[in-house]
């Protein structure tokens, strides 16, 4: 009785599996411009239309590119890749590649990537995974961040270039 239940649990659950690994991941995020070049989002944070983003899967060793796709953002500075198979072994991140604000073309170091992980075999079962937000940084910061940026940080990390 036992082994003929095994049987039956494997013959209808090897379909599902099967039909959720050839399924695309969905990898969603935003892309925003800095303008007060603080390194996060803030309430004068404008999300960026057409910003060009990538998703790079590299091999875990020897870091050789296995997968590449591009991305564009909306009206609201969000992009939506479809993502074809498991990566399981490979290292894959989102990265910007272009901001069509001529001032605010320049990426920010710490928010010009985001790690995704595109594997199904870490007991996740969403397709829609979300990446951290990228930014592009303003080439001058606007004139009321020093006021706006007490909002968010002690006054003596407010430094302004």
């Amino acid at each position: 009785m036992a082994r003929l239940f095994l049987l039956f649990a494997l013959v209808a659950l090897l379909p599902v599996e099967l039909v959720n690994a050839s399924d695309p991941f969905h990898i969603r995020g935003r892309v925003y411009c800095d303008t007060c070049r603080c390194g996060f989002e803030t309430s004068a944070t404008p999300y960026i239309q057409g910003a060009r983003v990538r998703i790079e899967c590299k091999d875990r060793n020897s870091l050789n590119l296995k997968y590449s796709v591009d991305g564009e953002t909306d009206s609201t500075g969000t992009y939506n890749i479809h993502v074809d198979g498991d990566h399981q072994d490979q290292i894959c991140y989102v990265k910007l590649i272009s901001s069509p604000l001529a001032d605010c073309k320049t990426a920010d170091p710490g928010r010009a990537r985001s790690q995704v992980i595109l594997t199904r075999s870490n007991g996740a079962v969403s397709n829609l995974h979300f990446a951290n937000a990228l930014g592009f940084l303003k080439n001058r910061p606007l004139a009321f961040c020093p006021e706006l940026l007490k909002k968010y940080l002690p006054q003596n990390e407010i430094k302004f270039i």
